[in-house]
Parts: structure tokens; C-alpha cells; sequence
């Protein structure tokens, strides 16, 4: 199966998604994924622009839908998008919806592809990479394919208010589990926590900070109470929010100790022996342990 990346603002070039993007292309290489970057995309008009003008969000979306479309094997087959981003991949999502449930959004973004020369049959599937992981890589696939086992790393896997709601296509919305099996078939131990859905703060943290640093505070707090070594992300935005903020989180709420944010593709690749480089490992603001050393580092700190 051939899939269509969608970098989208965030994952693309040097912004602040750069790892994440980094990381995926770097997983799929190795797990023999084959993909092609979708051409001359565009923002999908994601979370401010949607609150701002919906119809031109819905009319930017479309674009890369009609795209997708151009861009597929040319024998009417259905097209594969992949978004990296859990806000791409809601509103790409999004905007497919209401192009079919609601007639006059779809007349005015099919006028609005026409006068740019686009057309969009509802013929692409949006799929995140989590999904094409679990579910066409298979776990078990995965762990056949591991070199150096996370054992002992104990990750709180956080999909965020974006990834299954209000489309759970792929996992259940209050529940999910995809991102805790993949952990376990890396080596890893995923722990129990009730707030994997939990909104991050997102983009309150840009405009009500308080109210933004606040729910932060609360998601890292009891991921420090479960014994997290690690908060494992499927989205750029939740990821920065989560890890550039820690020092007004610390400031005001007495965070404490640092916690590492990494992206779930970033462990993937470790598991895989995949170099530092390649995983954009360097980029994180807060290092991850290492995993061979993990258990020494824990019996050194309760000594």
C-alpha cells in the first residue's frame, strides 16, 4: 500500500514539530513503510483559522484532500493521507465529514476547489500513523523488528483531545489502547493513568496562559504519580505545550523534577537501534533516560 504524507506546518521544515517529522520518516524507512510526500500541500487550516472563518478552513483542508486525490495511482483506487498531527489529521477528518453530512458546506468548498482548478471525489481515507502502525504494521510485526528492547522505561502514553474525538476511527475515544500495545511490543511498560485524553492546554497556552500551564500541570503531575519515567505524543502541538512549559508549570505550581515529552515514534526508533540523528533526539529540551541504564539509575535514586 502506497500512503501519502502530509507534513503540515508543524512537522515540516525547521518548526518545532522538526523531530517528530524526522522520526516517523526514519520509522517507516525501517519498517519498509513506503510513502510519498504529498505535493505543493498547504496548512489544513487547523484550530485558530477553524474558530476564525470555518468555510476558508474547510476550503484550505479540501485543497489538500483534492491533492491526495491528483496524486493516487490514477486508476480511481482509494488514496491514503498520513498526518503526523493530531490537529491536521482532526480537521482533514473534519472537513471530509461535513463535506458529505452537510450539503451547502459541500457546494461551497466544491465551488471553491472549481475556481482553483480542483476537484474532490471523497475518495482519500485519513489515516494517523499510529493507526497505520498498529494496524497495518501489526505489533507483532514491530516486535519481531526490535534491536534494543526499552525494558524498564515506563511510559504514559498520551493521545490527546484530538487523535479519537470526535472521530474514533481507529481506537476507542474515552479508552484508547493502540498506543499502549505498541509501547509493550517495544519493551516498554505502559502505566495506568485516567488522563490520556486529557486536554494538554494546547493553544491556551498562547493565549490564556494560566489556564493553559494549569491543565499541563495536572496531566504531568499525575504521570509523575503513576512512576512515568516518560509522556509518550502523538501531536507537535501537545508535545511542545507539554515540554517547553515545565519552568512556568515549576514557577508556579511547584512542577518539580523535569519530566521528558517524546514523541511515540521517537521510542519506536529507539527500539529499532535507530541513531540519535535520525530519531531528532537531540532536539528534545528535556533528555529521556536511557533505557539499558534505567534500572540502575532507579535502584541508585532509592539507595
Amino acid at each position: 500500500m502506497k500512503y501519502l504524507y502530509y507534513p503540515g506546518c508543524s512537522c515540516s521544515g525547521k518548526t518545532s514539530g522538526r523531530a517528530y517529522s524526522e522520526s516517523l520518516i526514519a520509522v517507516f524507512r525501517a519498517l519498509n513503510v513506503h510513502y510519498e510526500e504529498l505535493t505543493d500541500w498547504n496548512c489544513c487550516g487547523a484550530t485558530m483559522y477553524m474558530s476564525v472563518d470555518e468555510q476558508q478552513a474547510f476550503a484550505m483542508s479540501a485543497r489538500n484532500l483534492a491533492l491526495s486525490e491528483s496524486q493516487g495511482d490514477g486508476n480511481g483506487a482509494p488514496v491514503t493521507l498520513v498526518p503526523p498531527c493530531a490537529a491536521c489529521y482532526a480537521v482533514l477528518n473534519k472537513t471530509k465529514a461535513y463535506m458529505q453530512e452537510y450539503p451547502q458546506v459541500g457546494d461551497t468548498i466544491h465551488h471553491a476547489l472549481d475556481t482553483a482548478g480542483l476537484s474532490y471525489s471523497g475518495n482519500v481515507t485519513v489515516r494517523h500513523p499510529l493507526d497505520v502502525m498498529v494496524n497495518d504494521v501489526g505489533v507483532e510485526s514491530i516486535a519481531e523488528q526490535v534491536r534494543k528492547p526499552l525494558k524498564g522505561l515506563r511510559v504514559a502514553c498520551y493521545y490527546g483531545c484530538l487523535l479519537v474525538r470526535p472521530y474514533p476511527l481507529f481506537d476507542d475515544p474515552y479508552d484508547p489502547t493502540t498506543m499502549d500495545d505498541l509501547m509493550r511490543s517495544l519493551g516498554a511498560e505502559p502505566v495506568e493513568w485516567p488522563l490520556k485524553t486529557k486536554c494538554c492546554g494546547g493553544s491556551l497556552s498562547g493565549t490564556i496562559e494560566e489556564v493553559g500551564i494549569r491543565l499541563g500541570y495536572i496531566l504531568l503531575t499525575e504521570a509523575r504519580k503513576r512512576g512515568a519515567d516518560v509522556v509518550a505524543t502523538a501531536c507537535p502541538f501537545c508535545q511542545f505545550n507539554l515540554e517547553c512549559f515545565q519552568k512556568q508549570m515549576d514557577r508556579k505550581y511547584k512542577l518539580g523534577a523535569r519530566i521528558p515529552i517524546a514523541f511515540f515514534t521517537q521510542l519506536v526508533g529507539m527500539a529499532l537501534g535507530l541513531s540519535t540523528r535520525e530519531l531528532g533526539l537531540h532536539r528534545l529540551s528535556i533528555p529521556l533516560p536511557n533505557p539499558e541504564k534505567l534500572g540502575e539509575q532507579k535502584e541508585y535514586a532509592h539507595a
